[in-house]
């Protein structure tokens, strides 16, 4: 049984297409590079044409790339970026847009509450909650360390 399992995993692995390490990289990098760039520009633009505050310029920034983010993934643009960068697609904020409208549009079909409600959070969830919890975490030590 266990040789079964074995030969059907060795099977399984010469299916899998071959990546290129280093050329994945390098796309994650400039595509990563490229949103980030985007948030810079907006960044620029909110300031400096529009003479917005820095203080509402930090709310402006991300909500615009999330709203893009989930816009794009609607029209079903995000997925193919996301299938050429990686990485680069969904470690920025826009990621984040995308994993939620993704969830959004797979569960549609089961309903507004039982469907998009319910399931929304699937795949952005277990981020949020590792990442509030880090958070206050992080702000624990540093309270302490900073009463020292």
């Amino acid at each position: 049984m266990a040789s079964k399992k074995n030969s059907y995993a060795i099977e399984a692995e010469n299916m899998l297409p071959k990546s290129n390490l280093l050329w994945d990289c390098i796309k994650a990098f400039i595509i990563g590079g490229l949103i980030c760039t985007v948030g810079q520009l907006l960044h620029d633009l909110y300031r400096g044409y529009f003479g917005i505050s820095e203080d509402t310029v930090k709310v402006l920034v991300p909500s615009t790339l999330v709203f893009f983010g989930a816009l794009l993934t609607g029209i079903g643009v995000y997925d193919d970026i996301g299938k050429f960068a990686g990485a680069g697609s969904v470690v920025p904020i826009t990621g984040f847009a995308n994993s939620v409208v993704s969830s959004a549009i797979e569960f549609k079909q089961e309903g507004l509450v039982f469907g998009m409600g319910a399931k929304i959070f699937t795949i952005a969830g277990p981020v949020l909650v590792f990442g509030i919890s880090a958070s206050v975490l992080y702000g624990i030590v540093y309270y302490i360390i900073s009463i020292i």
